[in-house]
């Protein structure tokens, strides 16, 4: 089992909607990220979101294409993340799609914690990779 820290760099911008009228509450965004640290990479992906009238309640959901190294093994894995927040008290699972690493990252499997401190982002991967 390994243990992957760092940062990532992350910029969301904003989509249309796919399907429906416009709604506020409701938004899409798309997302790339440039990973340092232990993970060293790139990822795009997607995320919809919904918020509440009630302050710090909303929930997200993201699916995001992670192309890089760890470990010393190059190749790319798919993330998907889950989160809520109730009234600023936040919950988020971030976990690799089953069977989605490719090349040096095929069998990868494992999740994700993300931390922002002083609106720096900052990750910790505990994964799973066979022995090559």
């Amino acid at each position: 089992m390994g243990l992957a820290k760092g940062s990532f760099v992350v910029k969301l911008s904003p989509q249309r909607l796919a399907v429906g009228e416009a709604d506020p509450s409701l938004a899409r965004f798309s997302i790339e990220k440039t990973f340092s640290g232990d993970l060293e990479g790139v990822s795009q992906g997607e995320m919809l979101s919904a918020g509440t009238s009630v302050k710090g309640s909303a929930g997200y959901v993201a699916i995001e294409r992670v192309r890089g190294d760890l470990g010393g093994r190059k190749g790319h894995f798919v993330l998907q993340h889950s989160g809520t927040m109730s009234r600023g008290e936040p919950q988020l699972t971030v976990t690799v799609v089953p069977n989605s690493g490719v090349d040096g990252l095929a069998g990868l499997s494992g999740s994700m914690t993300i931390s922002i401190v002083d609106k720096k982002h900052f990750y910790e991967f505990n994964y799973t990779l066979p022995d090559s």
